[in-house]
Order: structure tokens, then C-alpha cells, then sequence
């Protein structure tokens, strides 16, 4: 066994105390802000992404998908639980030399509070981590014996530790599960939905093919990914968007001037460039806003790029030509713009890959020469269109013993003509049939195909788009211009 210095043997204790404390410094926080921009992991959690290295942000994109992004969290998480424990040490230290251990919770939470209140710029926030960490204070020093005279036995270490971890653990549980149960994390929308809203949502929900295991062409999860672990939610009369650089007059619009103007519907498909080659990372929305030349157009733009930048310090650059169609949504399937897609509005670029399509948008620079956006500066290249492709997400047998395959596909601005399936590894082809297309220019497609087959077999899908250009064959990574190549996969008719 090995023998644990006598040093080690005081500090460990301590040191427990004050993560478990720091830990429920957390858990406070959460019970009363939630995942809120003001829960206190936030600001650390987000510093954390911004200094992890390009090559390990990659790796947790291209190889990790959404565990990444959780794993990004968690290690958010842990170091404000972490900075925290510090923070209580600090009060607890000062109490002692002060000759006042019985203050030390009080310390602790004043010390906490404060350092959340500078983190977050929320007193609700701050309170609720610094009766967090007091609480668990409280229960260690008092449940262990502290002593105040000369009769007082000195408190056991190992005791305070214990009792902190379990009132850690019941802080969260309290805090995290109370939470959780009485407040959602997305409120639900209360809106009615405007009847022409509702009738364009009914004509995709018609135009949807019924195949089990495929979404209608209406995402009922569409996908998010961000470069914030915890996402800005800029309030609709806080938000304004400035339009400067290389125009003629400065403007600055705020929410009232983007709502009195008319607004329009538009369904639009968005592609992560990050994801898998058959990824999910691939949806449809009718959004609702107002074209952005509308707000362009009287400033009267003299460069040949642009630079779109985010509440949450995100920053893209491309031609200003793609900015021709561009469209300001404030509105998602007939409900205001959910804060994880960019409330209160966000840019929606026709045909380009999604990290061009800005959310909490906030700002359009117009430049005379190109910039280096924020993922470009780590490597990516995926401001340009997007590629063409079919996915295979669904496989089914049917009643009748026919096999079902079917999925979307996707080819921006350039439209799907056709979708061609093999069922014999590429060396015969069928095409597909297809949903009917819904109204707009930038909207994917579904396509199905049923067939007989008894033996294991490859199936392959490719698409052509309305250019009449063949998906290309040639296979793909991710990074750095996003995925391409044809989905294929292996399919046993007994195990379907």
C-alpha cells in the first residue's frame, strides 16, 4: 500500500471539501437559471472552446460528432467546478487566518457569489451558486465538529469530506433533477400559427413520403451545432444589426424596424460541412422573415465581401454575391425563431454550406478585400456551395416481403433531378421515385425505392441535380470542404 505523506493527508480533505462545494456552486446556479447564457459554467465552458486547439476541435467534429460537443461541455463544467473549488478554498483560508472558522460557509458563499456575479453579470445566478457552495460548507464543517475551545476535539478530515461529497451530491440532485422537472429547457411555443403558415406546413406534411424511419420534409429535429457550449439568447428589444464597412451610409436596424416590414416564407434545407457523408446534420424549415437586400439595399454596398458576426463572437466571410438571396429569418415553422437556431434572427444563405448561414446575427461588414472567418482560421473550408448528395437512412421490410430503402437528398441551389439506386453494388441502377418538390429553390428532396432480394446485397444511391451533373463517386472526409462521395450499405434480408 502506498503511504500517503502527513501533508497530503490535511489537504486532500480540503481539497475535497471545496470541490464538492464548488460542484454544488454549479448546481445552484442551474436550479435557478437553467442552461440559460447566465448559468455560471457558461462563460467557462465557452472559453474552453475557443482555446482548444484547431486539430483537437476537428477530431471532435469528424470523428466524435455530438459526443464531442459533450465532452466539450463537460470538460466546461468541470473546470468552473473546479474554479470554483478554488474560489471556496480562498474563503475558507481567509476565514481561518481571520481566527473565525465558524464564518467559513458565510465566506465561502460571499467569495463564490462574487466570483459568479463577475462570470455571469446575473445576480440570480450568483446567489444561486453561492448558496450552493455554502450549503455544502455548512454541512462539512458543522456535521465534522469544528473547533471553538479548548474542549473541542480538532474535526476529522475524512468525515468533512464525506459529508460533502453527499451534500454535493444532494445539492445537485436537488438543484439539477428540481430544475428539470418544473421549468423546461425550451419553452413551448404558445403562438397560434398563421393560416398561411399552417397551409404551407400542411402541403410538406402531404408531400412527405411514408417510410418508417425517415423525417417528413419538415424536420421534426433539426440539427444544431454551434461554437458556443452554452448559446447566446440576446433578448428581441436588446437586439439590433449593424450594416457598416464598405458602404455608403452606416445603418443600424433594430427588431421593431425588421418586423414592420413585409415578411415572406420560404422553405430552406441547411448542411453542416462537418458532418458524415450519410450524417443526420441535414434539415428543412419553413422560415419566416424578410430578404436581406431589403435591408441592404439602401446603404448601397460598394465592396465585394462580406463578414457576418454573431452574439456569440462567431464570424463568417464570403462573396457578397451570395448575399443576392439571402433572407433574414425571424421565424421558424410558424413560431418565433427558437433561441438554439439564433432568436432573435439569424442569416439564411441559399445553396452554402451552414456555417455561412449566421445565427444571432448582429452585424454585416462589407470589405474590399477577403477575411479569414472563424473556421477558416481553423483549417475549414466551407463557405462555398454545398455538394449533391442522397442518404440512405432508412431500411425496412415490408408486409409484402419487399425490401424498403429511402432517404433525402440534397443538392442547394442546383435542385434534384434524379436519385438512382443500385441493389447490386453499383453494377445496375434504378431511379428512384421522388417526393414532390416543395415551393423554393434551396429544399432537398426524399426518395424511396422498393425491391425483392433473398441474399445479402450492397445497396448504392447517387443523385443527379437539375444541372443534369452526376453526384460524384470519388469519396470524401469532412474536413476541410465537407463530405462527398456515394452512401452505400451493406443489407442482410434476414435481419431486416
Amino acid at each position: 500500500m502506498p503511504v500517503i505523506p502527513a501533508a497530503w493527508r490535511t489537504r486532500l480533505p480540503a481539497a475535497a471539501v471545496a470541490l464538492a462545494s464548488g460542484v454544488a456552486a454549479l448546481a445552484g446556479s442551474y436550479a435557478v437559471v437553467g442552461g440559460a447564457s447566465t448559468f455560471v459554467a457558461a462563460p467557462v465552458a465557452n472559453l474552453t472552446n475557443t482555446l482548444a486547439p484547431a486539430a483537437l476541435v476537428t477530431f471532435a467534429i469528424t470523428v466524435l460528432g455530438d459526443l464531442g460537443s459533450d465532452l466539450a461541455y463537460a470538460s466546461g463544467l468541470a473546470a468552473t467546478a473546479a474554479l470554483l473549488g478554488v474560489v471556496v478554498a480562498v474563503g475558507r483560508a481567509a476565514a481561518t487566518w481571520a481566527e473565525r472558522p465558524l464564518f467559513a460557509p458565510a465566506a465561502v458563499g460571499v467569495a463564490v457569489g462574487v466570483v459568479a456575479a463577475a462570470l455571469t453579470g446575473a445576480a440570480d445566478s450568483a446567489v444561486g451558486a453561492a448558496v450552493g457552495a455554502a450549503v455544502v460548507a455548512t454541512v462539512a464543517d458543522f456535521g465534522a465538529g469544528t473547533g471553538t475551545g479548548a474542549a473541542a476535539s480538532p474535526p476529522d478530515g475524512s468525515r468533512r469530506a464525506l459529508l460533502s461529497g453527499v451534500a454535493a451530491l444532494a445539492v445537485a440532485a436537488v438543484g439539477v433533477g428540481g430544475r428539470r422537472a418544473f421549468a423546461p429547457a425550451e419553452p413551448v411555443p404558445t403562438r397560434p400559427v398563421p393560416e398561411d403558415v399552417a397551409a404551407r406546413l400542411d402541403d410538406a406534411a402531404a408531400k412527405s413520403l411514408d417510410v418508417e424511419g425517415l423525417e417528413p420534409l419538415v424536420s421534426d429535429n433539426f440539427y444544431q451545432v454551434d461554437i458556443a457550449n452554452v448559446d447566446p439568447e440576446p433578448s428581441r428589444e436588446d437586439w439590433s444589426l449593424r450594416i457598416h464597412g464598405a458602404v455608403d451610409a452606416e445603418t443600424t436596424y433594430d427588431f421593431s424596424d425588421v418586423e414592420a416590414m413585409n415578411h415572406d416564407h420560404r422553405f430552406v434545407s441547411l448542411r453542416c460541412v462537418g458532418e458524415s457523408l450519410n450524417g443526420r446534420k441535414l434539415d428543412t424549415a419553413l422560415w419566416t422573415g424578410v430578404p436581406l437586400m431589403d435591408l441592404l439595399d439602401p446603404v448601397d454596398l460598394q465592396g465585394e465581401y462580406v463578414m457576418l458576426r454573431a452574439a456569440d463572437g462567431f464570424y463568417e466571410e464570403f462573396p457578397v454575391a451570395a448575399l443576392e438571396d439571402g433572407f433574414l429569418a425571424v421565424g421558424m415553422n410558424g413560431q418565433p425563431l427558437p433561441r438554439g437556431h439564433g432568436a432573435p434572427a439569424r442569416a439564411l444563405i441559399p445553396g452554402h454550406w451552414g456555417e455561412i448561414n449566421v445565427k444571432w446575427l448582429t452585424e454585416i461588414e462589407i470589405l474590399d478585400e477577403p477575411a479569414t472567418g472563424y473556421w477558416e482560421e481553423r483549417g475549414w473550408h466551407g463557405t462555398g456551395p454545398v455538394n449533391t448528395v442522397a442518404k440512405l437512412w432508412a431500411t425496412n421490410r415490408l408486409a409484402d416481403g419487399r425490401i424498403e430503402v429511402a432517404g433525402p437528398a440534397y443538392a442547394g441551389t442546383r435542385g434534384i433531378r434524379t436519385v438512382e439506386v443500385s441493389t447490386d453494388g453499383g453494377d445496375t441502377w434504378t431511379e428512384a421515385d421522388l417526393s414532390d418538390p416543395l415551393p423554393g429553390e434551396d429544399v432537398w428532396r426524399q426518395w424511396v425505392h422498393r425491391y425483392e432480394a433473398t441474399d445479402p446485397h450492397e445497396v448504392v444511391v447517387r443523385a443527379v441535380d437539375d444541372t443534369g451533373t452526376l453526384q460524384p463517386e470519388d469519396e470524401a472526409d469532412a474536413f476541410p470542404s465537407g463530405p462527398s462521395g456515394w452512401v452505400s450499405e451493406s443489407i442482410d434480408p434476414d435481419s431486416l
